[in-house]
Formats: C-alpha cells, sequence, structure tokens
C-alpha cells in the first residue's frame, strides 16, 4: 500500500494508452501521477509503465513513442492496481479531458476485477472545460495553454505521462491563481496571469550590495534638496519609524 500523507492532496493526472477508444479494447500502458499539497508540489508521484497485453496502434505511438518491446517486461495492470487504487484515494484529481482517462482506468479496475467509480474514490476535476470557461474560443489543449499561460513545455517533442501530468499541474496552478516559476524567458502572452514573485523567489541568498561613502554623500545632498522643497521629507519620517 502506498502510504498516505496527510492533509488537503491534490493529484494531477494524466495516461497513454495503446490507442483512443476503451471500446476498441485498447489499454493503458502508462500512468503519471504528480500530487500537490495546497497548491504546492509534494515531489510524492507515481508513475507507472504498463503491460497492456496487445499491440500499439501506429497512431498512437507515432504520439508518445512507446513501444511494444519496450513494454515487454513491464507489469500488468492488475499487478499495480491496489497501488494506484490507495494513491488515489480521497484526493481531487486533475485531469486534461477526464472523461478519457477516467473511462480507461475504470475498465482496467473492472478487468482485473476490481470495479470502481473513480467520482466516489476522488473528486474529479476535468481542467479543459476550465480552460475553455476562461479562455472562451480559442485553443484549449495543453501546448496552447502553454503558450497562453508562459508555462514552459519546450522539453515536450512527445507526450508522456508524467510529462504531460507536471506541465499540466504547472498549467492548473496558472488558471488558478498563481504561476510556480520565474518566467525569464518566456514570449508571454498578453493574457498571461500575473507572477507572484514573494511566493516563487527565494531571496534568502541575494547578495547585499552596500553604498560606499561617494554613494551616501550624494543620497545626503539629495536630502537636504527635498526637505528644502515642501513640507518635509518622506526618508526622514521612515528613519524615524
Amino acid at each position: 500500500m502506498v502510504e498516505q500523507n496527510t492533509g488537503r492532496r491534490t493529484v494531477v493526472l494524466d495516461t497513454e494508452t495503446t490507442g483512443l477508444d476503451v471500446k476498441d479494447g485498447h489499454r493503458i500502458i502508462e500512468v503519471g501521477c504528480v500530487e500537490m499539497k495546497e497548491r504546492k508540489l509534494t515531489g510524492h508521484n507515481l508513475h507507472l509503465y504498463l503491460q497492456p497485453d496487445r499491440a500499439i496502434d501506429a497512431g498512437a505511438f507515432a504520439v508518445h513513442g512507446i513501444s511494444n518491446e519496450f513494454l515487454a517486461d513491464k507489469p500488468r495492470f492488475a499487478d499495480v492496481a491496489n497501488e494506484l487504487r490507495d494513491y488515489l484515494a480521497g484526493a481531487e484529481l486533475v485531469i486534461h479531458n477526464a472523461p478519457f482517462d477516467i473511462g480507461f482506468l475504470e475498465s482496467e479496475f473492472k478487468m482485473c476485477g476490481m470495479p470502481l467509480d473513480l467520482n466516489k474514490l476522488c473528486k474529479v476535476t476535468d481542467s479543459l472545460p476550465m480552460a475553455r470557461k476562461k479562455f472562451p474560443g480559442q485553443r484549449a489543449n495543453l501546448d496552447a495553454l502553454c503558450k497562453r499561460l508562459g508555462v514552459n513545455n519546450g522539453h515536450r517533442t512527445l507526450h508522456g505521462a508524467l510529462l504531460d501530468s507536471e506541465i499540466l499541474a504547472d498549467v492548473y496552478l496558472a488558471m488558478t491563481g498563481g504561476q510556480t516559476a520565474l518566467l525569464l524567458d518566456q514570449d508571454v502572452a498578453k493574457d498571461s496571469v500575473s507572477v507572484d514573485l514573494g511566493a516563487s523567489v527565494d531571496l534568502s541568498n541575494l547578495p547585499v550590495i552596500r553604498a560606499g561613502a561617494t554613494d551616501e554623500a550624494a543620497h545626503e545632498q539629495w536630502l537636504v534638496t527635498l526637505r528644502s522643497g515642501g513640507p518635509g521629507c518622506v526618508w526622514d519620517k521612515m528613519e524615524g519609524q
């Protein structure tokens, strides 16, 4: 059983599959989960590759690049079902286009004799309709949201469940009230969210550069000018506090 952390948990989840439709017998081949507590990444993630016992469609392989050969020695879903269920239990699941992933997960649990309703096991939040509501009339796929919100996804050449969950976690945080990283080299769109620098930057190691004698003399001269031009100098009031 996976050790459960206490406190409020959000799990950002994504899957990769052998094909697009669970009704055609397609299976899950990768599960990626990223845990957050109180909007902070905990590092208590879960990443699974799975042997699907069927061939991967060429179209699906072109998207995620996961081959049948790579999965040949991986566990089957039944081998990890208890671990995954215990990890998800009680969390808020954030999934982009949730019906797709939920349909595949519930099918896998059912096939291994553990039928469950994920909407009862967890609170499921679909970030796709959330994005469409926030940005009406605009594309709402993950790549488009990354560009719009200034989230770095330059390392994403192929889809991957854990990688996409990590990116979606940043997108979700940005859509719901703040970014977790500095956007130093991003071409941020006009409708990007603001960055709370106080929450994202460690100021404890910044160097302290003190003014020299020349700077202090220039400062004092400027204060003399300020004092002679009005009802008082704000600097003098602050020094007295």
